[in-house]
């Protein structure tokens, strides 16, 4: 496995764990995001993803890397789908491993909320009344609005 990647089919998160085992380390953090029902008080029916996905893969591979890099964790691997959603169905995944666990949660949050910034993804949401609309395309644009603070080994 790669460590950024699209899919189109279902994602498999217990798969990815295990290319994340190491026995150097003591932690795994992962983060799962889920399609919900719900978005600024709209009902959502089901999502659909599209990116550019040559520039996506080379932009998530350096987000991963530059996890890896600042947080001193061992492993860590990002897969994102693309294509229609349905409610509950995985759209990103998102996982760390490494000797200690505060590196671990810093790393994974890093990398999810880079992806959500850096990444070229476009996401479409189709409303339970019939309407559609693409959401949040104008924060591709914008730097991101927090701070990853450093942590060091412990």
């Amino acid at each position: 496995m790669t460590v950024f990647a699209f899919s189109r089919a279902p994602l498999r998160p217990e798969e990815y764990r295990l290319n994340l085992n190491d026995p150097s380390c003591g932690a795994y953090c992962s983060f799962e995001g889920w399609v919900r029902n719900r978005n600024e008080g709209r009902p959502v029916e089901r999502l659909e993803y599209e990116a550019y996905e040559s520039l996506g893969i080379k932009e998530g591979e350096r987000i991963v890397a530059e996890a890896v890099d600042r947080y001193g964790v061992s492993a860590a691997r990002c897969v994102h789908r693309l294509g229609i959603l349905e409610l509950t169905d995985l759209a990103v995944w998102v996982g760390v491993s490494s000797p200690h666990r505060d590196e671990a949660f810093a790393a994974c949050r890093f990398i999810i909320d880079e992806v959500k910034q850096r990444v070229p993804i476009w996401k479409k949401e189709h409303y339970v009344d019939g309407d559609s609309g693409w959401v949040n395309c104008e924060r591709c644009a914008e730097s991101p609005s927090h701070e990853h603070g450093d942590l060091k080994a412990g």
